[in-house]
Order: structure tokens, then C-alpha cells, then sequence
């Protein structure tokens, strides 16, 4: 079964397809923010650089420094990969689901 599995999942990479419902087109961006993040969002990491946080379907991060952050499916798929400047950024994810934020070095897991 797993074999089965596995041949589906690479077909559906080598075949171009998004398994999570994102193409290259479709792909979100980060957009600058200028309001602080909303108090009412889950915070995922918070450390003297950097903040994460979800609120209604939104990444946010907030960071003190110019920081590369890139944005997996659960799959590894790589849905977005930007280098933002410090202040207030966030990403619309339309899709609910679990994905890997990676912002500098830190990584965590991000359930929309």
C-alpha cells in the first residue's frame, strides 16, 4: 500500500500538479502590513527577532531584521519563498491544513 502511495504522490510531483491546491500562478505572496499584529491571533513563536502568529486564514510574522521565509505543504511542496524586510508581513492561505514556515533558522508547524 505504501508503495502505491508513494508512486501516486511522485507522479503527482513530476506531473506538475499541486497536491495542496496551489499552482505557480496561484501562489500567495506576502504583503506588507502596517497595523500590529491583531491580539486576537494564535502566536506561534515569539523570540526577541522574530513573531509568528495565525489569525482568519493569515500567516503573520514580524521581524526585526530582513529575514527568507519559505512556506511548505505537509507534503515538502514549497509554496512560497520570499525575503521580507523587518516589520509587519502576512499571507493569505486560502486552503485549511497544516504547513511548515521556515523564517530564518526557526521552523515551526502552522495548522490553518
Amino acid at each position: 500500500m505504501k508503495a502505491i502511495l508513494r508512486k501516486i504522490l511522485l507522479f503527482l510531483i513530476l506531473a506538475g500538479t499541486a497536491p495542496c491546491g496551489f499552482t505557480a500562478s496561484s501562489a500567495p505572496v506576502w504583503e506588507e502590513v502596517t497595523a500590529p499584529i491583531p491580539q486576537i491571533a494564535q502566536t506561534i513563536d515569539s523570540d526577541p527577532d522574530t513573531e509568528i502568529a495565525v489569525h482568519e486564514g493569515y500567516i503573520y510574522i514580524r521581524s526585526d531584521k530582513p529575514v527568507t521565509v519559505k512556506l511548505f505543504s505537509i507534503l515538502g511542496q514549497q509554496i512560497s519563498q520570499e525575503t521580507v524586510k523587518a516589520g509587519t508581513h502576512r499571507i493569505r492561505i486560502h486552503s485549511r491544513g497544516i504547513y511548515i514556515l521556515r523564517v530564518g533558522t526557526t521552523t515551526r508547524r502552522i495548522t490553518i
